[in-house]
């Protein structure tokens, strides 16, 4: 098929719709790429002689269900023991089951009795939390506030005669708690994080796991499979000239910010939420349809970064796979840092520990996200590596741990992402990121239709914020052109039977 199409991006939203149209037959592809490699927010990166992820770091829910899953496992890219039946059948409901450590900012190892009453809670409030949007009422209009009303509330009930100082240990637990929310919604704070939408998310079955050689392979995978000269890196787009009136065959015109111009019939837009937020007025003309660029404003997308951490030993339980920090001032269940400059550091929730010890050695990785995280960002590395070390030394009551090198994401000040991954804002739903999928010109309009088509993980349903959601959208966007021309095709005759 000759009509000619551009996908501008080349993370795995759009490497996957590229994949999907070369294999259907059509043979004008091309894939413009801001940078100068391939995968986008999938980012595999190393330290020292160990592989680590720098941008997505599992697949939530490796299961049938999930495409990511089993492509990473026809190309022989995952461990034998995240593809057995037990795992794959795990329901984690979005939070794996790690063995954790909790120390507190008096350098002390707390008792799992002292944590478990504010761990049931905060669990039995975040399932709660994810039903409102099947209700269609929300009592409050964020997370964060439905959180500490109710922890309030329920303390008075459950926790009524125990001692003050256990009370307050608990609600600075489910400061901690908040603060990996935070992470994982890649939020500032929960109180951005909308409570009717946020149970929009679904999760998959499947205990998470990574691809050991590094999740890039996957995208140099489906690479190999496509024909050479396909991706321009190098080549960020300045405006997309859609709805094009003057005599031109094609009605899109890429402009690119070097001068050069593509014209196309069909353009997939695959570029961050984030980066949307920033650019979107400039980036098309003419501008997007207002009820586009409301939704674009009210889905949230906010920062979450990783610092990395090796040492020649470990301090941590041979078992351990996740180290919560938990300081003795935050009674007041916050999960932000009201002192950016002297405490982000704060924000930092805890280390996840890199398994197995054969394949990464002592590595630690560190998770702060929001405003915080953007501001860490910023500081030499030498100051980041001062303040963790600090930090260890401080929760551990160990003055003399020293980690050997300290590698930091920096996804907020990446030009092409402006942060991390999509959330549901406060005031979102789910017509927003109906909003952002959809193609124009509108259905309405008696324009040629599709002419710029929508992916990315910031335009699935349910599965944004995902590798799997990104995979899954590219495909979507493809199989929305492949049948728009199998429509066009003329029938074919049907054999007699003999």
């Amino acid at each position: 098929m000759e009509a000619k199409i551009v996908i501008v991006g080349c993370g795995m939203s759009g490497v996957a719709a590229a994949h999907r149209l070369i294999k259907a037959g059509f043979k004008n592809v091309h894939v413009l790429e801001a940078t100068a490699r391939s995968g986008g927010r999938v980012r595999t990166g190393r330290l020292g002689d160990k592989v680590i992820e720098i941008g997505a770091n599992w697949i939530h829910g490796p299961s049938v269900g999930n495409p990511v899953f089993c492509l990473a496992q026809q190309y022989g890219l995952l461990d034998p023991e995240a593809l057995t039946e037990e795992n794959q059948a795990m329901d984690i409901g979005g939070h794996p089951p790690w063995v954790p450590t909790f120390l507190s900012s008096s350098g002390r190892k707390l008792n799992m009795e002292d944590v478990l009453p504010a761990h049931e809670m905060f669990a039995e409030l975040l399932e709660e939390s994810a039903e409102f949007s099947n209700q269609g009422v929300e009592p409050l209009p964020c997370v964060g506030d439905f959180i500490r009303t109710e922890v309030r509330r329920r303390a008075q009930e459950r926790w009524s005669g125990v001692d003050a100082n256990v009370r307050s240990l608990r609600q600075c637990l489910i400061s901690n708690f908040l603060k990996v929310e935070c992470s994982v919604n890649g939020a500032h704070s929960m109180d951005d994080v909308g409570l009717g939408p946020c149970g929009l998310y679904k999760t998959l079955p499947g205990l998470d796991c990574v691809i050991p050689r590094g999740y890039e392979g996957l995208i140099h995978h489906l690479l190999a499979e496509l024909p050479d000269g396909l991706v321009a890196f190098n080549k960020p787009v300045q405006c997309i000239h859609w709805n094009n009136t003057e005599r031109s065959p094609n009605p899109v015109t890429v402009e690119c910010r070097d001068g050069t111009t593509m014209a196309a019939d069909h353009v997939i837009v695959t570029v961050p939420l984030g980066y949307l937020k920033k650019h979107h007025s400039s980036l098309f003309h003419p501008a997007l349809p207002l009820h586009k660029q409301r939704s674009i404003q009210r889905l949230g997308f906010g920062t979450n970064n990783k610092i990395y951490l090796e040492f020649d030993s470990p301090w941590w339980d041979a078992d351990c796979e996740v180290i919560h920090l938990v300081w003795e001032d935050e009674d007041a269940m916050v999960d932000q840092i009201p002192d950016l400059h002297r405490s982000w550091i704060k924000k930092l929730f805890g280390f996840t520990v890199l398994k197995p010890t054969e394949r990464y050695g002592h590595i630690l990785c560190g998770w702060i996200a929001g405003h915080e995280s953007e501001y860490m960002e910023t500081l030499p590395e030498q100051e980041v590596f001062n303040a963790v070390t600090q930090l260890i030394r401080r929760f551990t009551g160990n003055p003399t741990i020293t980690p050997r090198r300290v590698l930091r994401s920096q996804w907020y000040n990446d030009p092409w992402t402006c942060g991390s991954y999509t959330y549901p804002g406060v005031g979102s739903s789910d017509q927003d990121l109906e909003n952002m999928m959809e193609p124009l010109p509108t259905k309405k309009s008696p324009s040629q239709p599709l002419q710029v088509l929508f992916a990315g993980e910031a335009t699935h349903p349910c599965y944004f914020s995902t590798v799997h959601g990104a995979l899954l959208t590219g495909w979507r966007e493809a199989d929305r052109l492949i049948t728009h021309y199998s429509a066009k095709l003329p029938p074919q005759p049907s054999k007699s039977k003999l």
